[in-house]
C-alpha cells in the first residue's frame, strides 16, 4: 500500500485529465489533491506537506517546468513528474535538467504512472528521513553550552586538545572534560559521529 503520509498532487489544466488521473490513482490507493494550474498549487501549498507533484507540462501561468523550477528555488524538492500531450526532446530535457522523476506523454497507462510515483514516493521518503534526523541533530545540539560549541568546532576541525586549550585560552583538561560532556550530550561515539552533529548546525549546500 502507497503511504498514508504521502499525496500525489496533480496539476492539470484539464478539469477531465485530472479528475480521471485522481481516480486511477485512488483506485491504487494512493492519497490525491488536484489543481488546475501552478497558483493554486502554491496558494495551498503548506510547510511540512510530503509527496510528489504530477504536473502538465503546458499549464496557464507557470508551466509544470517552471512550477518545479520555482520550488526548488524556495527550497522545497517536491519530486515532479512532467505529462504533456505534446512532446518534444527539448522540453523533455528542460525536465530532467530540473531533476524531473520522468517525462510521461499522454495518453499513459496506470502502470507507467504508478512506477514512476513509487521511484518519486522512495526519494521523498529518502528526503523526509534525512530532514528528520538532521533536526533530531540539531535538538541535540542545542543542549550544549556556548564553550561546549566552540570546542566542538574546533575538534572538527581536526584540532588536537593542546592546540584548543590555546584557542580557547583555557587548559588541555578542560578541553577534555568538555568533549566528554559533548560526547555524552550528543550520544556520539568517535569523532565522525561529531562531524554529523557539525553539519546539522548549518544548512546543507543542496537543501532536503
Amino acid at each position: 500500500m502507497p503511504p498514508e503520509h504521502l499525496t500525489v498532487f496533480v496539476i492539470d489544466d484539464d478539469a477531465s485529465v485530472r479528475d480521471s488521473i485522481a481516480l486511477m490513482l485512488g483506485l491504487e490507493g494512493y492519497r490525491t489533491a488536484v489543481f488546475a494550474d501552478a497558483e493554486a498549487f502554491l496558494a495551498a501549498w503548506r510547510e511540512g506537506l510530503g509527496g510528489c507533484v504530477v504536473a502538465d507540462v503546458r499549464l496557464p501561468g507557470r508551466s509544470g517546468v517552471e512550477l518545479q523550477q520555482s520550488l526548488h528555488e524556495r527550497g522545497i524538492k517536491l519530486p515532479f513528474i512532467i505529462i504533456t500531450a505534446h512532446g518534444d526532446v527539448a522540453t523533455a530535457r528542460a525536465a530532467f535538467r530540473s531533476k524531473a522523476v520522468d517525462f510521461l506523454e499522454k495518453p499513459f497507462d496506470a502502470r507507467q504512472l504508478c512506477a514512476a510515483i513509487e521511484t518519486a514516493f522512495g526519494l521523498e521518503e529518502h528526503r523526509i528521513r534525512r530532514h528528520e534526523g538532521r533536526r533530531a541533530d540539531a535538538e541535540k545540539l542545542a543542549r550544549l553550552t556556548a564553550r561546549e560549541r566552540e570546542v566542538l568546532e574546533h575538534a572538527v576541525r581536526g584540532l588536537h586538545a593542546k592546540e584548543i586549550a590555546v584557542a580557547l585560552g583555557i587548559s588541555p583538561r578542560t578541553v577534555e572534560v568538555h568533549k566528554t560532556r559533548i560526547m555524552e550530550k550528543l550520544g556520539a561515539r568517535n569523532v565522525a559521529e561529531l562531524v554529523r552533529f557539525a553539519l546539522a548546525a548549518s544548512p546543507p549546500e543542496d537543501a532536503d
